[in-house]
């Protein structure tokens, strides 16, 4: 597959990492940690300033239903200069996942209701998923440790293997817990749901498969932002830091182990812009570029982290160094929506079938 992107594609690549370089600082990023309640984890200026201003919200939804009708390709590039900066946004629960499942699988009244808001920043939803869910006339019995700024969500699109719901925040019997975890930057929360009713949506199979694809995508490209952002700081680094007279970048060790890293972030590069193009175009080999590229990317930004506070010494080993923002991020990517050696097994199961 030969890939270059288009003068449009290039121009929102650029606008979307001038954007975040400007305004997703460090500074902001962990006031938005330092942050409790709702706020926890988001930079709400700066989501309204990514929803409204910049207008980006609405890429890879259809214009329809109220997007900006562009594809996983440009969806990527944001995504991918967002993770540039571990930006404190809800965006992979609020926009990747419940968004796009409403838009996929949504009445054209759920879509015009729902979707103008999300879209504009105004309210952040939640995506639960619980594959042994009980339904039962809509109403749903069941729970979501690990649900995306769940406790800032207005609103949960709520899947298992029954079908797929609307749920308000303030319905009856719907319990939202925050949860302490590793990665601040986007904070989780456990939701159980206990006989709440649930507003159908026309077509759960579209919404979850969007959801998932998108999940996926989203969380490949912001790794492989992380990843090139770990490295280039590094590199950096290794440029003005001196020892016994010269540049630590300028050791043997130290070079060779910095070109390993390229070589993994180009790999990880092509994965997801192969998986982005796959699902844009209908290939048929979408769910095999779908699962290589969130398990490759996500264990290349790891690799990649790692290294960074390594190769940064004992500074990089202090907890006010960024290095570790870009570490939990990666861990956090790592475990979010399957973890690795899941995604590796399908890659094989869809390679070899039964041999598997």
């Amino acid at each position: 597959m030969e890939f270059a992107l288009s003068d449009e594609q290039q121009m929102i690549a650029e606008t979307a990492r001038a954007f975040f370089a400007e305004n997703a600082t460090s500074a902001r990023t962990r006031a938005a940690m330092a942050a409790s309640g709702p706020d926890a984890g988001i930079d709400r200026a700066l989501w309204q300033a990514f929803c409204t201003e910049l207008g980006l919200s609405g890429i890879g939804i259809a214009e329809e239903a109220g997007g900006a009708g562009l594809g996983f390709v440009e969806l990527a590039l944001v995504a991918e200069a967002a993770g540039a900066q571990v930006a404190a946004l809800p965006m992979l629960g609020s926009l990747a996942l419940a968004a796009q499942a409403i838009a996929a699988g949504g009445t054209a009244a759920q879509r015009a209701d729902v979707l103008p808001g999300l879209l504009s920043g105004e309210i952040i939803a939640g995506y639960v998923h619980d594959a042994g869910l009980k339904a039962e006339d809509n109403r749903l019995t069941g729970r979501d440790a690990f649900v995306a700024h769940g406790a800032a969500a207005g609103l949960f699109v709520v899947t298992s293997n029954q079908g797929a719901w609307l749920v308000r925040a303030d319905a009856p019997g719907l319990t939202v817990i925050p949860q302490t975890t590793m990665d601040q930057t986007r904070p989780m929360a456990r939701v159980t749901l206990d006989g709440v009713v649930g507003e159908p949506l026309a077509d759960a199979a579209a919404a979850m498969a969007r959801a998932q694809a998108c999940g996926w995508i989203t969380l490949a490209a912001e790794a492989l932002g992380g990843a090139q952002a770990a490295l280039d700081r590094t590199v950096a680094y290794a440029r003005e830091r001196v020892q016994f007279g010269r540049p630590i970048g300028s050791f043997q060790a130290y070079k060779h182990r910095l070109a390993d890293l390229v070589i993994e972030i180009e790999q990880a590069r092509s994965a997801v812009w192969w998986a982005a193009c796959a699902v844009d175009e209908g290939a048929e080999d979408a769910a095999l570029a779908l699962h290589a590229a969130k398990s490759f990317a996500a264990d290349t930004y790891f690799l990649c982290a790692g290294n960074m506070i390594q190769l940064h010494g004992g500074i990089g080993f202090t907890w006010e160094h960024d290095a570790h923002l870009f570490f939990k991020r990666a861990r956090a990517i790592q475990t979010a929506l399957g973890q690795g050696s899941w995604h590796r097994e399908q890659v094989a199961t869809l390679i070899l079938g039964d041999a598997a």
